[in-house]
């Protein structure tokens, strides 16, 4: 962003949804239009798969080398996912919030919880809901990449998740994308701007009331 004061503090800025919600596009969008803010980047076990670069898509270790890290607790959140694990890294999100860098984490609902536990002050949590269950159905049906089976235990999950969405800082429902987008920005730039992140302020503000009138 331009006519950046510093210094600042970052945003931890976590968007959580059910599947098919429209979280992963409005991320993408609100990181294409703000180029100072970073995705954070997970730690997993799991083999690489084709297309994918090491430390770009994912930062791949073994599972001794996770457990080592889960040990020594240098994870702000990890989970088992189908038998792999994956887990954010706290150092490097330590590192972005100490030098002003924000930090999106497209997540679900549990590791929000977790990383907002262990960052309260700097953990902004977003929740986008569906229009509705049906139209949740008709989004996953159309983009064609689950069986009839899994999109139907995705509609399940949904409502497990939905459950949770009083656990967050914000709540909207994507009806419409350019106006949730709207809404997601709106709400990344209100965060940023809040007092206790902008450390440059108050030596501002002296200087002002020292200036002669």
């Amino acid at each position: 962003m331009s006519n950046e004061r510093t210094p600042r503090r970052g945003v931890l800025l976590i968007v959580a949804s059910p599947s098919g919600a429209g979280k992963t596009s409005l991320c993408r969008r609100l990181m294409a239009d703000h180029g100072g803010l970073e995705l954070s980047v997970s730690m997993t076990t799991r083999a690489i798969r084709p297309g994918e670069v090491a430390d770009r898509d994912y930062h791949f270790v073994d599972d001794a080398e996770f457990q080592r890290l889960i040990d020594a607790d240098a994870f702000l959140e990890w989970a088992d996912v189908h038998g792999a694990r994956y887990g954010s890294p706290r150092a490097p999100i330590d590192k972005a919030l100490s030098e002003g860098r924000d930090v999106l984490f497209d997540i679900d609902w549990q590791g929000a919880r977790d990383i907002a536990e262990k960052c309260p002050e700097d953990a902004v949590r977003v929740f986008i809901l569906p229009p509705s269950l049906e139209e949740l159905r008709r989004r996953l049906v159309t983009r064609s990449q689950d069986a009839d089976d899994v999109i139907e235990r995705r509609i399940a999950n949904a409502k497990g998740e939905i459950e949770h969405c009083d656990q967050f800082d914000y709540v909207f429902v994507n009806d419409d994308f350019d106006r949730s987008y709207a809404e997601l920005a709106h709400i990344y730039h209100a965060e940023r701007s809040r007092r206790a992140r902008n450390l440059w302020v108050g030596s501002y503000r002296d200087g002002l009331l020292k200036e002669a009138v």
